[in-house]
């Protein structure tokens, strides 16, 4: 009997302690129902009910973290505002923009106060001929 009652009765010490600590450890965000301090005092008080309790009712499960910063991050919500298709049009109407100057722009030459001794490039075409 007493082979029985020694080991169960530190299996059941253990479970308080380990109880306690748990209480004692969590983020006060975490306790659902009364506040920390309260559970604390059931835990203590009430050793092995009290652990039940705990784990059973008082602890909170640990929230998953937002993969999303803010809203600017989230591709759903800028799609329900329609800022995406927005920039993405933008970014097109730039893009051929910039295309059809670079294609009917003619060669600039010189920057002005510049002379052709100055341009770097007339160095290099002179070398080569």
């Amino acid at each position: 009997m007493v082979r029985v009652l020694l080991p169960l009765a530190l299996l059941l010490i253990a479970f308080w302690v380990y109880s306690i600590v748990d209480c004692a450890l969590q983020p006060p965000t975490r306790h659902r129902g009364v506040s920390k301090p309260v559970w604390l005092l059931i835990v203590v008080l009430l050793p092995i009910i009290g652990g039940v309790m705990w784990f059973v009712v008082g602890r909170g499960r640990r929230q998953q973290p937002s993969s999303f910063r803010a809203p600017d991050d989230n591709p759903d919500f800028l799609g329900s505002i329609g800022t995406i298709s927005d920039q993405d049009e933008r970014i097109r109407r730039l893009e051929a923009e910039l295309a059809a100057l670079d294609s009917d722009a003619p060669d600039p030459g010189p920057l002005p106060g510049r002379t052709t001794d100055d341009d770097p490039d007339e160095h290099r075409r002179g070398s080569a001929a």
